[in-house]
């Protein structure tokens, strides 16, 4: 019978081993199952954490560059105001320069014309004045007699009236 024996299944033994599995399944569960499972959900909160952030930093990042782009365009209109109104200053004072200049040109011509009529009246009174003394001497020698003043006048103002009609 021995053959039996070896064959034969031992409660006992089967019991102890059974107990034997499920302290052995305990000890593992609470020394290895439950820190790795502790270390592996510490990486997932990790790894959530770095893409919230990761998410967030995007995030910033879009809004940043908005804002910059819409601070660059806010520059832009500004530096080309500022160039427009530089260009109008520039023309505006241009402008008035020439204005200046045109009215000081203007104002040297009058002066100029001012002078040239003052030279004319001079000179045409010079002329005058030697006719007038020419003509006397040439009076009173063509009638070589004695003038009274009064005639002589007469005859002088009628000469330069005659003189001054033929200028004009």
């Amino acid at each position: 019978m021995q053959t039996l024996e070896v064959i034969s299944v031992n409660l006992w033994q089967t019991l102890i081993s059974l107990l034997n599995l499920v302290v052995l399944f305990l000890i593992v569960k609470h020394f290895l199952y439950k820190p790795v499972k502790k270390v592996l959900a510490k990486r997932q909160a990790e790894l959530e954490e770095h893409y919230t952030t990761a998410e967030k930093a995007e995030a910033d990042a879009r809004a940043d560059r908005l804002a910059w782009e819409e601070r660059l365009s806010g520059a832009n209109a500004e530096a080309d105001a500022i160039l427009q109104n530089a260009t109008e200053l520039a023309h505006s004072r241009s402008d008035a320069i020439v204005s200046e200049a045109r009215e000081k040109a203007d104002g040297i011509v009058r002066v100029a014309q001012n002078e040239a009529e003052l030279e004319r009246r001079r000179a045409t009174e010079s002329v005058k004045r030697e006719i007038v003394e020419v003509s006397g001497a040439i009076a009173e020698k063509m009638l070589e007699r004695e003038v009274n003043v009064e005639d002589h006048r007469k005859l002088i103002d009628s000469f330069i009236e005659n003189i001054g009609e033929s200028d004009e």
